[in-house]
């Protein structure tokens, strides 16, 4: 089935118009040939087409029909139609219906793409022995009861395709005369039964080019063509018939992949250049100037627990774009959440140009909140709509401002979760409307290709422009039939035929993954390491770890053998102190430990153990990602990945619990000590004597981590708390 195309002309206020710079040298003007398409609206597609035709330089031999005026040729999504483009022609045609020397190019425009200039095509088309020349596909339709009285092909296409043709003038005109056709009847039957005229297809020598050798149509012809970089440009092989044909035509359900040939084709994105396509229609924002930024509503969706949701917000608010220019939507469907989004609406929601928030306990669904932030868009005059879940998280400050600039009616800026191939966007969908890996897709998320990407699914953060959203015929949908509303979002889209692209030009940020996140947890973010660990380092790793494997930095003894390391930031001790706390199960600092096997503690505290709190795996794992390689570092020879630990545990001392802890030897290869807060603030005393140096570490630092040998050379005691609490973290390592 083929597709109407619609749309509506999409320009940023205070934007450039559109325009194309090519770096190649058109080719020469043809005046006897003249190139007719149909395009009653200036769409995505239209645009492409455009694109296309000023790449290869033959603007001027350009006709455009029904351009502005209303489409008279029916539904043809649903049902045959198009005669209307045949009137058109017809009509534009009368005064050259007896030339025969002109030669007279058709296509279609909203999916159709030129890939060579007109000389190359004329040339091609005076090589095959025919004064009409129509496009070929392996589908008879729309009446299949004619594919019997189809002349046999030997080898190629045997069917008719009108979406492209070329001929001379006073032969192409005598076809479009063939018989009388109304706006909505099927000019692929019309062209269909004139071809089938045995003695009108050999008076005007019409043939179908079989091959593609011009033509090439997509619909069922997907896996016949391969994308080829040839001198440094990308071109269209089609492999079944070695030919490499001119023009492009996404003919019915091949459109998707014509999105995807059309990132490359027409010199778009070439491997020494880029993404030169990429480029055409910016503008740049003049930072000396904010007063001239567009207005701009930022929409925040937070739809399910997500973590690290306070340094989402955070980078929000870095975001480098004058907040005069921005209006401020938040929409919390998470009560868990209510109290950090109030905190940072309180504290910075007045910087903005106006604000809203939805709260979790106004019981409002996602689509219609969705719905309420683009009328309230519509209400402040914004000329861009950015809406972005919490799993999304700008680490490019830069983000917002460069998608303006990028001037696309939508954009989103590629978001991966680090170390995985999930991201934001879809390469290609399945006949079932599902996700599908495109022949790029992973070079894409690897930023191996960097460029502006049509693609059929964008999701969790992207701009739009606001002319789509105040059009009734091209606003973003959320509902639609069951699919959720980053389906529904990306669904209506592709059917209205408005190109969504996906841009990781730079790099921009990156995805959290909410899937494992537990809001029944104390301090949840603390469990994310496994599914989250660039934002557990980032929110929980101390600053200066690296500095700890500088070859120039001489780690730190306090003591001989002991070596003291910045491991974990205050928010980490505060947060797992906060969860001991809150489980609040401390051991009776006696012998009798059930938790043990054999239930007995010979160096007994009052501690609670990281299993009790659901923690022992994600603490054997900071144990071999973080600890192992300091270990590494300064007991030189050692090694044990990953390393073993049967008693990791937080012991809590005051004066009125248990003060101190007697001399004892560790049972560990090396034991670790964390301090999890202050010495001389939270407590007072306490610290770890090295009983055979004398030597003695009190001052410890919240997030510093002390290493020492366990059975043999280390013999300590934990000294008197005179008075507050001191809470430490231990690990016997490799008992």
């Amino acid at each position: 089935m083929r597709e109407k195309n619609i749309g509506c002309c999409i320009l940023w206020s205070l934007f450039l118009t559109y325009h194309v710079v090519s770096e190649t040298p058109p080719s020469s003007k043809l005046d006897d040939v003249l190139v007719y398409t149909v395009a009653t609206n200036e769409t995505d597609g239209y645009k492409r087409y455009l694109r296309s035709v000023d790449v290869y330089g033959f603007r001027d031999n350009l006709k455009v029909l029904g351009l502005g005026q209303p489409w008279q040729g029916g539904n043809i999504k649903t049902s045959p139609g198009g005669g209307y483009k045949v009137s058109l022609l017809k009509k534009a045609l009368e005064e050259y219906q007896f030339d025969e020397q002109k030669i007279i190019i058709f296509t279609d425009s909203y999916d159709v793409i030129f890939l060579s200039n007109l000389a190359q095509i004329i040339e091609k088309f005076k090589s095959m022995d025919a004064r009409v020349l129509f496009s070929a596909e392996g589908a008879c339709w729309p009446d299949k009861s004619l594919a019997s009285k189809y002349p046999l092909a030997t080898r190629g296409k045997r069917f008719l395709n009108s979406g492209g043709f070329i001929g001379y003038a006073s032969d192409v005109y005598a076809i479009l005369s063939y018989s009388p056709i109304k706006n909505k009847d099927d000019d692929q039957l019309f062209y269909t039964k004139a071809y089938l005229d045995e003695k009108l297809r050999e008076r005007h020598q019409i043939k179908l080019d079989h091959k593609s050798e011009i033509f090439q149509n997509l619909y069922g012809a997907v896996a016949d063509v391969e994308l080829k970089f040839v001198g440094g440009k990308a071109s269209l092989l089609n492999t079944v018939y070695n030919t490499q044909p001119l023009i492009l035509h996404g003919n019915g359900y091949s459109k998707l992949s014509l999105n995807s040939l059309g990132n490359y084709l027409a010199e778009a994105w070439n491997p020494e250049e880029g993404c030169t396509m990429c480029w055409e229609g910016t503008t740049e924002l003049n930072k000396t100037q904010p007063e001239t930024y567009p207005v701009l509503l930022v929409a925040i969706f937070i739809e399910q627990p997500t973590p690290f949701l306070e340094e989402f917000l955070a980078a929000i608010l870095r975001q480098s774009y004058p907040k005069s220019k921005l209006h401020l939507f938040v929409h919390n469907n998470v009560e868990y959440h209510q109290a950090v989004v109030d905190k940072f609406m309180k504290k910075f929601g007045n910087e903005y140009k106006s604000s809203k928030q939805i709260l979790a306990s106004d019981t409002i669904s996602e689509v219609d909140a969705r719905i309420l932030s683009m009328d309230y868009c519509l209400t402040k005059g914004c000329s861009g709509y950015f809406s972005i879940d919490s799993i999304s998280h700008l680490d490019n400050e830069y983000t917002l401002k460069l998608l303006v600039e990028q001037q696309r009616g939508i954009v989103a800026p590629l978001l991966v979760r680090p170390y995985k191939m999930w991201s934001n966007f879809w390469g290609t969908i399945t006949d079932d409307g599902f996700y599908a890996r495109s022949f790029d897709y992973i070079e894409i998320v690897k930023n191996e290709r960097r460029g502006l990407w049509n693609v059929p699914f964008i999701s969790n953060c992207y701009l739009i422009n606001a002319t789509l959203i105040s059009n009734k015929e091209t606003r973003p949908s959320y509902l639609e039939d069951n699919l959720d509303t980053d389906m529904a979002f990306a669904y209506a889209n592709r059917k209205r035929s408005i190109f969504m692209y996906v841009s990781n030009r730079l790099d921009f940020g990156h995805l959290v993954n909410p899937d494992s996140y537990d809001t029944t947890l104390t301090n949840p973010d603390m469990y994310q390491v496994f599914d989250n660990k660039l934002d557990w380092e980032k929110k929980y790793i101390h600053d200066n770890y690296t500095e700890n494997f500088n070859p120039d930095h001489t780690p730190i003894q306090p003591c001989p053998d002991v070596y003291w390391f910045p491991i974990v930031n205050e928010k980490f001790t505060k947060e797992l102190v906060e969860i001991m706390e809150a489980f609040g199960k401390w051991s009776d600092g006696t012998n009798n430990d059930p938790r043990l096997t054999g239930g007995y503690e010979n160096v007994p505290t009052r501690d609670i153990h990281m299993n009790q709190v659901n923690y022992e795996p994600h603490w054997l794992y900071f144990l071999k990602e973080y600890v192992r390689p300091l270990q590494e570092l300064v007991f030189t020879g050692y090694y044990h990945d990953p390393p073993r630990s049967l008693m990791n545990f937080v012991v809590r001392y005051r004066p009125d619990e248990q003060p101190s802890l007697k001399p004892h030897h560790d049972s560990s290869t090396y034991t670790i000590n964390i301090a999890l807060n202050r010495a001389g603030v939270d407590y007072e005393g306490g610290g770890c004597r090295f009983i055979r140096y004398n030597c003695s570490v009190t001052d410890t630092k919240p997030g510093w981590m002390l290493m020492h040998p366990g059975r043999l050379t280390h013999y300590h005691e934990g000294l008197r708390v005179t008075s507050g609490t001191r809470y430490i973290m231990i690990s016997f390592v490799d008992p």
